[in-house]
């Protein structure tokens, strides 16, 4: 029952809306999803499972922290963080793209670092702007977090081009696109396609223009990026892909301005 609910709200309920609703709403249900079986790296919260997050056949159980609202690939980028960058111990400026409740919470108290969220029509976000023309001054960030926007958008090359004129020399970006078919060789696109029902055929969304496949480092290399498929999660024992309810297969996929 629980599963059929969220998968109609994600499904009709339009996406500002529920970004305003949801951190009052969901937090109610972690009072029923009391215990320890697992936990969120994020928030630092511990339930019997996380709720289920999707669509349909396609909704994945154990997946939504009722705390702090973070997926599987949030925590698997926080936990990155934490490990494998100096990004919580070195001060630094961050532009957030579409930016998520649960990184936001946080990322707004971390001393030294210079926070600015982004987006063309979130509510969340301190400035709105179009990705493919940002209001920013070249080599202004040390960090870019740009996670599932790129589908959505009507040049993806050219918002990864802006992405790379705002970082500053050696600044990277996280750029994680999701892998309906993750088989696919060749990225498929058409932006021209204006129907939802034939677009949630193809891509996998309403609000999707392309599907990305196996070639996505090579369109971040034509940005101008050197690209980066970060295999992070493969190096994590199984205890701790159970603990925190990780994506096992997740690529988290960098692009690094050059010096």
């Amino acid at each position: 029952m629980l599963k059929r609910i969220i998968s109609y709200v994600i499904r009709f309920v339009p996406r500002p809306l529920l970004q305003i609703i949801s951190p009052w709403v969901l937090p109610i249900l972690a009072l029923f999803y009391r215990g320890n079986r697992v936990a969120c790296p994020i928030c630092q919260s511990q339930f019997r499972q996380f709720l289920p997050y999707g669509r349909g056949a396609s909704a994945r159980p154990n997946a939504l922290c009722p705390k702090c609202l973070a997926l599987e690939r949030h925590r698997l980028i926080w936990l990155y963080l934490q490990q494998q960058t100096d990004f919580f111990t070195r001060p630094q400026s961050l532009l957030h793209i579409a930016p998520e409740p649960c990184f936001i919470t946080y990322l707004s108290r971390q001393q030294g670092l210079q926070y600015i969220t982004a987006d063309f029509e979130s509510p969340l976000a301190q400035v709105k702007m179009d990705i493919h023309q940002m209001p920013f001054e070249d080599n202004q960030f040390d960090v870019v977090f740009c996670n599932h926007v790129l589908e959505h958008v009507t040049d993806d090359i050219q918002a990864m081009r802006e992405i790379n004129r705002v970082l500053k020399p050696n600044g990277w970006a996280i750029l994680q696109v999701p892998f309906i078919q993750p088989d696919l060789a060749t990225t498929f696109e058409d932006t021209t396609l204006t129907d939802p029902a034939e677009r949630f055929r193809l891509f996998g969304q309403e609000d999707h223009v392309r599907m990305y496949g196996q070639d996505y480092p090579q369109r971040i290399a034509q940005a101008g990026l050197l690209a980066e498929a970060n295999r992070f999660v493969f190096s994590l024992p199984p205890e701790t892909l159970q603990r925190y309810a990780l994506p096992a297969t997740e690529i988290i996929y960098i692009g690094r301005k050059k010096s």
